[in-house]
């Protein structure tokens, strides 16, 4: 069952934040949602981090005529996954995004002018430090899980390794302990696409730079679906609109990605895209200290990984690195490897198969 219509909240915070970089951002806003009720002893709360380009709105619709409800929807509400008869669950949308919480495209109050590129460069960290005021707002002390996918498996692993006080369980979906050299490469290009279109003007656009940005959007898209879920998608077929010797004819797939690349234009902020991109390319769960062991140490909470067998972006045997460190020190680690066709966006897609083993978890740590 859905959790029907919801509302988008917000949070400021005045004195802002010391950022990793020593930079000190202030204001700062966070929207978020939240769903179910927060029980007397306020033990019952799940943060949901969403990945890149997501957004605080996880669950049910925001009006009668939305088209589409949150972006999991799919395992939020009474019977679901994250059962709001249950549980209070929280989604709030992270600092560098453009979706109501502080970013390149929110207003410098120091200068009445939007941020652009004097934003300062964010990390992970960041963010979640950014959430501990949520948190606090609200008036939880511990977390009964922070869950997220991707970014947001990252944003899970800084809650457990930098405030693993505040969080009785964690669930790392598609996540990696740092991105590869040829994970930040994938960046680097969709990064190209959006300096080298000439509407981007070093970041003081007017207009979203259309075709940058789409482009950029689609260089990422492939990394997040798989050689077998193209090819069942699309295989080589040409589209039926051309004629296989027209010059710009095109195959199905190439029509897919420009449709994806140019619907996102509409949605999202190009600044935004290049800010969060460089956090996601910065983060190690080492940073800051000698080795993944040490930072590893402490962890109080169990955590639980899952990887897809198909992902070439965060690929199983980085998890499995995670994995191995927690159980060399003898941290409490489960590990799910899943087989699934649908390459990184697995996650989002097959909810099911990851349902049972996270639902034995909320028994465990809720009691």
């Amino acid at each position: 069952m859905s959790v029907g219509i919801v509302q988008e909240q917000s949070l400021t915070i005045e004195t802002g934040l010391r950022l990793e970089s020593g930079r000190i951002l202030a204001p700062i806003t966070l929207v978020y949602e939240t769903y179910g009720t927060l029980n007397a002893a306020r033990s019952n709360a799940i943060l949901v981090t969403h990945a890149w380009t997501g957004n605080a709105h996880l669950a049910g619709k925001l009006a009668e005529d939305d088209p589409k409800p949150g972006w999991w929807d799919a395992i939020v509400g009474p019977g679901r996954l994250l059962d709001t008869d249950r549980y209070f669950v929280i989604c709030s949308n992270v600092i560098g995004s453009c979706y109501g919480s502080t970013g390149p495209a929110s207003i410098n109050p120091r200068t009445g002018k939007r941020y652009n590129l004097s934003f300062p460069v964010i990390t992970v960290r960041d963010m979640v430090r950014a959430q501990e005021f949520l948190i606090d707002h609200l008036g939880i002390d511990r977390l009964l899980t922070v869950l997220g996918g991707s970014m947001g498996g990252m944003q899970a692993l800084e809650w457990a390794t930098q405030l693993p006080e505040r969080i009785a369980s964690a669930v790392v979906l598609a996540a990696t302990p740092r991105p590869s050299a040829q994970a930040i490469a994938m960046n680097a290009v969709a990064r190209w696409a959006i300096f080298n279109d000439p509407t981007w003007k070093k970041g003081e656009y007017r207009k979203n730079p259309k075709d940058g940005l789409a482009l950029a959007r689609g260089i990422g898209h492939i990394t997040f679906l798989s050689d077998e879920s193209m090819t069942a998608k699309f295989d080589r077929r040409f589209s039926a609109k051309d004629g296989q010797f027209d010059f710009f004819g095109q195959f199905e797939v190439e029509r897919y990605l420009s449709y994806n690349g140019y619907n996102f234009v509409d949605r999202f902020d190009a600044n935004s895209f290049l800010y969060l991109a460089k956090a996601l390319d910065l983060y190690d769960v080492a940073w800051g200290y000698e080795s993944m062991e040490e930072v590893f140490s402490l962890v109080k909470a169990p955590l639980q990984f899952f990887a897809f067998t198909s992902d070439w972006l965060y690929p199983p045997y980085q998890t499995e690195e995670m994995v191995n460190v927690l159980q060399k020190i003898g941290n409490p680690v489960e590990y799910h490897l899943i087989p699934s066709a649908y390459g990184h966006d697995a996650f989002l897609l097959e909810h099911e198969t990851f349902t049972p083993m996270v639902k034995a978890l909320l028994e465990r740590v809720g009691g």
